[in-house]
């Protein structure tokens, strides 16, 4: 006699409001995180979501649960922008919206900054899922520009990821705007000059 193995269930998905709950926990965390800080009271972030505390402890036992989550939010929304904008737009645009869009997302990075900067091991598999997520889709986009003459070709995915991180960095006495700035000139740099073309326009 043969005993019965009882096939393996798959994870049950979230009840839907749970996962409604759990949306508006993250983009208030995001948005209180930007403007208190990370050490920001519950409170204020579950009254923005309009939740209770138990719903936010519930969901996110420790702050840093709360903070990589919104961390890998944000990272999801950049990747996912990818696709959606190379059916919007010719190959040139769509790599510079995204390029911009990637900018706005090291931005609202700022706040987050003291928590992923403490050493704490909750945020050490953070670097690997943002270039396994990040990584494909800049090289997408890249690569379909450079195939239509609209970028340079020397230039890989992770050289203009990490010379965008580094023109995000604070500048002391700079705001938000100087960085976007030097990242619109990175872009400009990235075109490859048609027939007729003045200098400094953007990428078609």
């Amino acid at each position: 006699m043969t005993e019965k193995t009882t096939p393996a269930r798959a994870p049950r998905r979230p009840r839907a409001d749970a996962q409604r709950n759990v949306d508006a926990l993250i983009e208030a965390a995001r948005t209180v995180f930007d403007t208190s800080g990370v050490d920001a009271p519950a409170k204020e972030i579950t009254d923005l979501a309009g939740v209770g505390v138990g719903t936010l402890y519930r969901h996110f036992p420790l702050r840093s649960d709360l903070v990589k989550a919104v961390v890998e939010s944000g990272i999801d929304a950049c990747a996912a922008a990818g696709p959606q904008l190379s059916a919007a737009h010719e190959p040139g645009e769509a790599l510079a919206r995204w390029l911009r869009r990637y900018t706005e997302f090291l931005g609202t990075k700022r706040g987050l900054a003291p928590a992923l900067h403490s050493g704490d091991p909750a945020y050490e598999a953070l670097p690997g899922y943002f270039l396994e997520k990040v990584g494909p889709a800049l090289t997408a986009l890249l690569d379909n520009a450079a195939a239509h003459g609209a970028v340079r070709a020397d230039v890989s995915a992770h050289d203009l990821l990490y010379a965008i991180a580094n023109l995000c960095m604070p500048v002391p006495g700079k705001g938000p705007e100087y960085n976007q700035r030097m990242v619109a000139l990175l872009i400009d740099g990235l075109r490859v000059p048609r027939p007729g073309t003045p200098s400094g326009s953007s990428l078609q």
